[in-house]
């Protein structure tokens, strides 16, 4: 039998995945601490991350069922992230379920998240020295450079002068880095080459930041029954995402000042806010032009992909898997 009739479909990684973490994560005393805990893993979303680790490990030719404890280290910190940062921005709904932070209160979020972060690194103490060490090195480097993206974020909210270098580099940090380390990940645990490593992590980046990119395009302009979050969240947070700086470099003077005008509000649920700023973000041209750099660097992706030292079948694993986040509507 060759060594693509070993692999798995995303939906077998996702299937195992969940069922190891619901064997892992369960509530237990003092209930307030760890409730959290299986309730935000337990709101679903695509567990993007776990099936990298999952999917590179067999594909550099490893067992998924060595990587099912990074894999879910990965989802743990993911969703510490997520509880924390649904508190820096008040906000009422996660995956269309009530935050951590609604649902209980702000201290249980944070000290809840807190615990989410140290239960993440005991995770990795099920691997042996070297790689235990090498992931744990990863692990903190990513862990800081998502820090630090949130920091960037929440720095960009009070500044008019916000670049669109500055806004990449801080998706990178915040969301993409986090995809490229999961998919290091499953290569570490393989035994996979450095070089090996180091071209999986710029492929996983590069896909992470199509992924946010994304994820900001259809913050604006997805279904709220299938995107799980709110409409026009980052327009009433004035967030500048890439729709909003494209459609500052290319809007008249008139539109660009409208658009500064609505975004001096102050954060509120405004129908017609939302409404009139997704109107000039399509009039600017700032929507096909936030299509084309998913597009862009979606096939940075590819092209690096075409690099890999795999067998083409597993290559188009990848690259179908990389299609479909392009093209996603949640």
């Amino acid at each position: 039998m060759d060594e693509i009739a070993n692999m798995h479909t995303t939906d077998f990684y996702r299937t195992v995945f969940l069922e190891y973490l619901q064997s892992k994560i369960s509530p237990k005393e003092p209930l307030n601490l760890y409730a959290p805990f299986t309730y935000i893993l337990g709101l679903g979303g695509k567990r993007l991350r776990p099936i990298l680790t999952l999917l590179t490990a067999e594909i550099y030719n490893g067992n998924y069922k060595d990587a099912l404890d990074a894999a879910l280290a990965i989802e743990v910190f993911h969703n510490f992230s997520l509880v924390h940062d649904d508190i820096m921005d008040d906000a009422p709904l996660r995956r269309g379920s009530i935050t951590v932070h609604e649902k209980w209160d702000v201290n249980t979020g944070i000290l809840s998240g807190d615990a989410m972060l140290i239960h993440s690194y005991q995770l990795f103490e099920s691997y042996e020295k070297e790689v235990f060490r090498n992931l744990v090195q990863l692990f903190s480097k990513t862990g800081m450079e998502v820090c630090e993206g949130q920091q960037f974020d929440i720095d960009f909210e009070t500044r008019d002068d916000v670049t669109i270098s500055e806004y990449l580099k801080m998706i990178t940090y915040k969301t993409a880095v986090l995809v490229a380390a999961a998919m290091k990940m499953g290569v570490i645990i393989a035994g996979g080459s450095k070089e090996a490593q180091d071209k999986i992590y710029d492929f996983g980046k590069n896909l992470g930041i199509a992924f946010q990119l994304q994820d900001d395009y259809l913050d604006a302009f997805g279904d709220p029954k299938s995107f799980g979050k709110q409409i026009g969240g980052d327009i009433i947070e004035n967030k500048k995402t890439l729709l909003y700086l494209k459609a500052k470099e290319l809007a008249t003077n008139e539109q660009s000042q409208e658009l500064e005008d609505l975004f001096s509000i102050s954060p509120q649920d405004t129908s017609a806010k939302i409404d009139r700023v997704k109107e000039l973000f399509v009039e600017s041209g700032a929507t096909s032009a936030t299509k084309q750099q998913i597009k862009a660097y979606t096939e940075k992706a590819f092209a690096i992909l075409n690099t890999l030292d795999i067998d083409s079948d597993k290559k188009e694993l990848l690259r179908t898997f990389g299609e479909d986040l392009m093209y996603r509507t949640v």
